[in-house]
């Protein structure tokens, strides 16, 4: 999820392994081990100059379990090493802090499973990337309550009772919503399955997770021999199905898919891709279909795309290069969220 949201989680667990013995320090520490994971951001386009491997290397190995076994007992150890002195010596255990760091740490990739991205939770041994469409990588209803309670056990002395119980709060009020989000999930997913069948469309695959920011609007994309269908369904429409479709016809690749980087590509977007011709000669728009457009009605509104080019004999992206949000598109997410 988003970096705000790490750092909460982190924080928490800071607080329920060391917040009795160091107070908000706990806090502080526990915030940095959740950010950790999310500095595959920086390290993969340091290690690699192209863009495609640099994006499929975030929520790789940094966000795996084994990170987290190896990583935990590092970060722990130099920790306590810098905290471990003068005053502090004494007040602290090595096994403290490799505790706190490993559930910071892991922590986090467990709850980007829930998001549409995807995380290679079993890396380096597999490269399959575990996405239960659940919840949007930003959700302030996940997070918000969770920042309340955080920020209000910071008042308190750390001996004290109503510490442990806002963090409880702050933990039990963000788990329930995440299991809303899965009871959501499934629900919505016999929605599409109808709206599919009621349209006589004979789906292979499809997939479906909500659009940003929210857990009330959804999207759901579905693969067909020769096309995509897009659609959107609210939790606040009238009607029991959706209806409504935006139908994308699977054409020949204009260029040759068996190129590394652009299997790379098409494994991020697990197949569920569209290639167009740009007017720059030599350049082309790739929409990843797994994420909403902003405007349900509009395809060219879909944020979530890249600028293919080759160079040197090299695919590579421009990333992020769609069209800006604007406010038209921006009220329709609103009007279609609001239900139809």
């Amino acid at each position: 999820m988003d970096s705000l949201t790490q750092i909460i989680l982190g924080a928490a667990c800071g607080e329920a392994v060391l917040g009795k013995r160091i107070g908000n320090k706990a806090l502080l520490f526990g915030a940095i081990g959740g950010t950790i994971p999310d500095l595959d951001v920086f390290i993969g386009k340091w290690i690699y100059s192209n863009e495609i491997q640099a994006m499929a290397f975030h929520r790789g190995f940094m966000h795996s379990i084994l990170f987290a076994i190896v990583g935990c007992f590092f970060f722990g150890w130099l920790t306590y090493k810098l905290y471990n002195t003068s005053k502090r010596k004494g007040t602290t255990e090595l096994k403290d802090w490799v505790l706190l760091f490993f559930w910071a740490i892991l922590t986090h990739p467990f709850l980007d499973c829930f998001t549409p991205y995807g995380t290679q939770l079993f890396a380096p041994f597999s490269n399959y990337r575990v996405a239960f469409n659940t919840i949007s990588v930003a959700d302030p209803l996940y997070t918000v309550p969770f920042l309340i309670c955080m920020i209000i056990l910071m008042f308190y002395n750390r001996t004290k009772t109503k510490r442990k119980w806002w963090l409880k709060a702050g933990v039990f009020i963000s788990s329930l919503y995440l299991v809303f989000s899965v009871f959501n999930k499934f629900y919505i997913e016999s929605v599409f399955k109808n709206s599919f069948d009621k349209q006589g469309i004979d789906i292979t695959r499809f997939s479906a997770q909500p659009t940003i920011l929210n857990n009330i609007l959804w999207y759901a994309v579905a693969e067909t021999k020769e096309q995509y269908h897009l659609t959107f369904y609210s939790l606040l429409d009238k009607k029991s199905i959706s209806d409504k479709f935006i139908t994308v016809d699977k054409k020949p690749s204009l260029i040759d898919m068996t190129d590394k980087n652009l299997q790379t590509l098409a494994w991020f977007s697990n197949q569920y891709y569209h290639i167009s011709k740009k007017d720059k000669i030599g350049t082309y728009k790739y929409v990843d279909l797994r994420y909403p457009m902003l405007n349900p009605d509009d395809l060219n509104s879909s944020i979530f795309n890249f600028t293919l080019y080759n160079e040197n004999n090299e695919w590579d992206i421009l990333p992020f290069d769609g069209n800006p949000p604007n406010k038209e598109d921006f009220a329709s997410f609103i009007e279609r969220l609001k239900g139809i």
